[in-house]
Order: C-alpha cells, then structure tokens, then sequence
C-alpha cells in the first residue's frame, strides 16, 4: 500500500493502529510505518496508535486521543475544570481518570496523565459530539469529585482556597443535587468533608 493509499483510506481517523491498515490491506509490514515517521509523514503517539503529521492538535482531538489510548478513561481533574472555567489556570497536561493503574505518556503532541479511581465511581461524565468526533469528558459536578477524591491533604479553607475555584461559575455551572447525589454514590469521608468545605468557601466567596 502506498501512502497516499492510506492517508485517503483513513482520513477520518483522528488515531490509527496496525489493525486498522491490515483491515483495509491484510498483508500490510509494520516496516512501512518505520519508513512513514522517518519521512515525517505520520507520528507514533504511543506503540501501536499514530497519527498523520498534518492533524490540526486541539482540544477536541487531545480529547478523543486521551480517551482511546488508555480506555475505559474520561476526561477530569484538572483538565476538565479548566474547560468549564473553574480555574484560572492553564492546563497543559491532559488529565484523566480510569479504572486501570495510575499511568502517563509523554508524547509529541502533549502528556496524556490518567489517575486510577474505584469502579463504583467511575461514572458522571458526558460524550460529547463535535463534529464527526466524539470524546468522554467528566461533567462539571463529577470533575470537582474527581478532584476533591484525590486530595486528601486539602481539609481547611485556605487548602480549598488555594486552588482558586472561581466562585461565581461554580455557582453558574454546579448542580448541587446532582453533585450531593454523586457524592452519596461514591460513599467517601473523607471526601463529604472536603466537599463540604469547598461549598462553604463558595458560599461565602
């Protein structure tokens, strides 16, 4: 198969994998695909998932690309607060959580850091659709969840404080019976203490 073979075979694709080409050319050599990085033609994001050189990198497709190469993963922590505005802050790793062991990958196109969470609290999140592309992402009550869940050390005011979650979003954005039935699921301690702290703090922001 020749390049152009490919590259019009999958040009919806935002990752391939080997699989992918062998569905459309059985007989296809792992060789080729060492020959396509060296040329620049493609990049290995991580073994076995690449993409072509010319995709336009933006959030849709770090999403989608987050999403599939360490599945089952959505979108969370961090990164998800940034993108419903609930921090000030930048975020230039993609944040995530899983049901697998706590990993990362550094990658060309950016680092992709997912955080193992219990089964049972492995839900609240959206699919969105953006075009022809579609991504999990957690919803805005579950990405503070996510977030109180892992930090245990946060269990004063001026912990809360310090992450400068922007009150009048929070306010705008939180659902709070969806965020109290949520936190009833997940059944933790220490994190009804620390979400209830995080709500004081807002309500008095």
């Amino acid at each position: 198969m020749r390049y152009l073979q490919l590259r019009e075979n999958l040009k919806n694709f935002t990752l391939f994998t080997l699989n992918d080409i062998k569905k459309i050319d059985p007989d296809f050599g792992r060789s080729r695909l060492n020959e396509w990085q060296e040329k620049g033609y493609i990049k290995k994001i991580i073994k076995n998932h690449y993409i072509f050189s010319d995709l336009e990198i933006n959030d849709v497709v770090l999403f989608e690309i987050a999403n599939r190469i360490y599945a089952p993963s959505y979108v969370s922590l961090e990164m998800a607060l940034s993108y419903y505005n609930l921090i000030p802050e930048s975020v230039y790793i993609v944040t995530s959580v899983s049901t697998r062991r706590t990993y990362s990958f550094s990658t060309d196109i950016g680092t992709f850091s997912y955080r193992n969470i219990r089964a049972n609290a492995f839900f609240g999140y959206n699919i969105i659709k953006n075009k022809d592309k579609y991504y999990k992402i957690a919803c805005p009550e579950k990405a503070v969840l996510d977030f109180l869940y892992y930090r245990s050390d946060f269990d004063n005011d001026i912990d809360i404080e310090s992450i400068r979650i922007n009150a009048e979003e929070f306010k705008e954005v939180i659902n709070k019976k969806k965020f109290e039935e949520y936190l009833k699921i997940i059944n933790n301690r220490g994190l009804s203490k620390r979400s209830k702290i995080l709500w004081e703090h807002v309500n008095n922001a």
